[in-house]
């Protein structure tokens, strides 16, 4: 399939009628790649549980369309669990195979950026495996700056992997609220 430009994409949110195709592209990463640190792919209500955290309590999860075909996805969830971390959330993005290098993860992470400013988001994480110089690239060009590096935190396909941490502060307030 070729890649289709991103004139032709529709972000909008994920609905319960998305979920096999995101779940796809995501079992797809989990194995053949290091996008994900899941060693194998997740089941229908592994997938709703995601889908829930990812759409539940102000988080937001987008999906890229394309000629009626979701193309990609992006959400963000929970950083950690904490009352004090309630202002910071962790992103995630995942593209088809079919749709990489014509410019829809930065589509889907500007988009989810807004979102979260929108929401009131305060710093928005992403955590990537070293050998996913396209992931840390799209967040860099985006704004996000390196703050961490965990080598051999993880391992998968039987070798070690680094994870980058990587952050963007969404807004300037002075101090937060509540708490």
């Amino acid at each position: 399939m070729t890649a289709a430009p991103v004139l032709n994409t529709v972000i909008r949110y994920a609905t319960p009628a998305d979920s096999a195709a995101m779940r796809a592209i995501y079992n797809l990463e989990v194995e053949q790649s290091t996008s994900s640190m899941e060693w194998f792919p997740l089941t229908e209500a592994d997938w709703q549980g995601w889908c829930e955290e990812h759409t539940q309590g102000g988080h937001v999860l987008l999906v890229a369309e394309i000629d009626g075909v979701i193309a990609g996805f992006a959400g963000y969830g929970a950083f950690r669990t904490r009352a004090g971390y309630v202002s910071t959330v962790e992103d995630s993005v995942f593209l088809d195979v079919a749709y990489r290098g014509h410019g829809l993860g930065k589509a889907l992470l500007t988009r989810l950026l807004a979102e979260a400013r929108a929401r009131g988001v305060h710093v928005m994480v992403a955590a990537i495996t070293g050998e996913n110089a396209a992931s840390i690239a799209l967040h860099e060009g985006l704004g996000f700056a390196e703050v961490g590096h965990l080598p051999q935190i993880g391992h998968k396909f039987g070798r070690w992997l680094d994870l980058y941490l990587l952050q963007i502060q969404l807004d300037d307030r002075p101090t937060p609220s509540g708490g």
